[in-house]
């Protein structure tokens, strides 16, 4: 087996992001390389072409290493659908649920499953990079661990600590992890790299040369702080980072967006397009004034749709938007949000919906905004598809993860959808990526409020920048990183 393993001292170190790099970086050389993520815990989710679902962070790892995405790259998805339940999709597929009480005890059919996805990866590709998940020092899971040194014991793996030094103390969290993994898992701690960094790098030298000293793990180098890189994340922490408020528009014909941040949203992912483009103000709130004066609202993807739409009841952005649609202001509702639209909500017996569902485990409805004519019901199988279609002449595609089926009772053709002046409502994802569909969205957005914004002409796609942001990551690998000897690591267990 040929591989690695890249975990980090805490979440959020910058896993996601060595790991894409690595995959891009090997990749150059010549290497056949897949990404491994044994489980991820995320509502931020993609379709693969052959209709499996993983998590958006493999999906886009496997892009930077120039391969197909299949679901062995992330063979166990949790998609937490409240605070103590997480629906378990297994190689793409539902698979039940898991409550907080089994987490550390419940989940050993899981790790078979994973097992043997990187098993089939590793027979198939010249290295296996693979992520990690919170950190390796979380030793009250290490007895059923299966994503950080579990893993790496199974296959021996050697495995690369990521230490984000911007949240301070990066000497100590590399040290105490080193220091709190069994006598047993911590050979396996090959190397060490430190993450977004600021300033000059030599000051560093004393404190890693005493981590060497003390733990025996070489250090493989200082990534600098990446200012313009932002790729698709596992939360919706970083929704709507993409944007840049100095892309030379000037104040007078700019568009602001306000996308409601949900309790529990998902695939977020899907408004990073629009602020990625020039002139265009996303943010992402709960403040009723943001709401109500933006150019555009968005209500983004749920995870639990009528526990989302009562908790908008109970913040009273519900009555705003409803106020919105009454004096003709744009509001967009993507899968969940859009479901929210509709007149009806009925759930028969979903326990908690897998996609969008509620927290009920018998039949219920429940009124929605009534501001899209249909109802939604909500099926035990789930739909997962990759849909295409057009809107005014542009090319549109997107994909479909939701359990709500749809029925319009009116309204005018809406690309996964439908819509009702300037209410519109979709159940696919990503349809903001298409560029030309997403300009004239926009362009009418503007026409409608009043705002001067026009497209950029000279604006990158929105691929191209997703894919430039891949290659930063390689080339800063590549210059501040020993990647030759993140290749003889994992060599080391071939």
């Amino acid at each position: 087996m040929s591989g690695l393993l890249v975990t980090g001292t805490s979440s959020d170190a910058g896993k996601s992001l060595v790991v894409t790099g690595l995959c891009r970086a090997l990749s150059r050389r010549g290497l056949s390389v897949a990404p491994y993520k044994a489980q991820n815990m995320s509502n931020h989710s993609m379709v693969c072409r052959d209709g499996a679902e993983i998590g958006r962070a493999q999906y886009l790892q496997a892009q930077a290493a120039g391969v197909e995405a299949t679901s062995a790259m992330n063979p166990v998805l949790l998609k937490p659908g409240s605070d103590r339940r997480a629906h378990v999709v297994v190689r793409g597929r539902p698979a039940g649920t898991l409550m907080a009480g089994e987490y550390a005890t419940g989940r050993a059919h899981l790790a078979q499953a994973a097992f043997a996805a990187f098993e089939e990866l590793a027979a198939e590709h010249d290295v296996v990079v693979c992520e990690g998940a919170g950190s390796p020092a979380e030793i009250n899971l290490r007895a059923g661990d299966y994503v950080n040194l579990g893993l790496a014991q199974r296959f021996s793996l050697p495995t690369v600590l990521v230490g984000d030094i911007d949240r301070g103390g990066v000497l100590a969290a590399l040290y105490g992890t080193w220091a709190l993994v069994s006598d047993a898992d911590r050979p396996l701690l090959a190397a060490y790299l430190i993450n977004k960094f600021r300033g000059d790098a030599s000051v560093l030298e004393p404190g890693l040369a005493e981590i060497t000293r003390r733990t025996g793990m070489p250090s493989l180098g200082v990534l600098p702080w990446l200012q313009d890189v932002w790729l698709d994340s596992e939360d919706s922490l970083s929704m709507g980072a993409w944007g840049d408020p100095d892309d030379g528009v000037p104040s007078e014909r700019r568009l602001s967006v306000a996308v409601v941040r949900l309790p529990r949203t998902s695939n977020g992912t899907d408004v990073d397009a629009l602020a990625a483009e020039p002139g265009v103000d996303v943010r992402v709130t709960v403040d009723a004034d943001a709401v109500r004066e933006a150019d555009l609202v968005v209500l983004p993807g749920s995870r639990a749709t009528t526990s989302d739409l009562a908790w908008l009841r109970r913040t009273g952005l519900a009555d705003v938007v409803i106020d919105r649609a009454s004096r003709g202001a744009p509001v967009l509702g993507i899968c969940g949000g859009y479901q929210m639209l509709l007149d009806q909500i009925v759930d028969e017996g979903v326990e908690g919906d897998a996609a969008e569902g509620s927290e009920s485990a018998s039949p219920t409805t429940v009124a929605g905004l009534g501001l899209l004519p249909g109802r939604v019901v909500f099926h035990e199988d789930k739909v997962l598809a990759r849909p295409s279609g057009t809107w005014r002449g542009h090319p549109v595609e997107g994909y479909e993860i939701h359990h709500g089926v749809v029925a319009p009772s009116g309204g005018e053709d809406f690309p996964g959808g439908h819509a009702v002046g300037e209410v519109r409502g979709s159940i696919w994802h990503g349809t903001l990526e298409c560029d030309d569909y997403r300009r004239a969205l926009l362009a009418d957005v503007a026409a409608t409020t009043g705002a001067r914004w026009t497209a950029v002409a000279r604006a990158a796609p929105f691929a191209a920048r997703r894919e430039g942001m891949i290659d930063i990551l390689a080339d800063a690998l590549e210059r501040h990183a020993d990647v030759d000897a993140i290749i003889d690591l994992t060599r080391e267990n071939r």
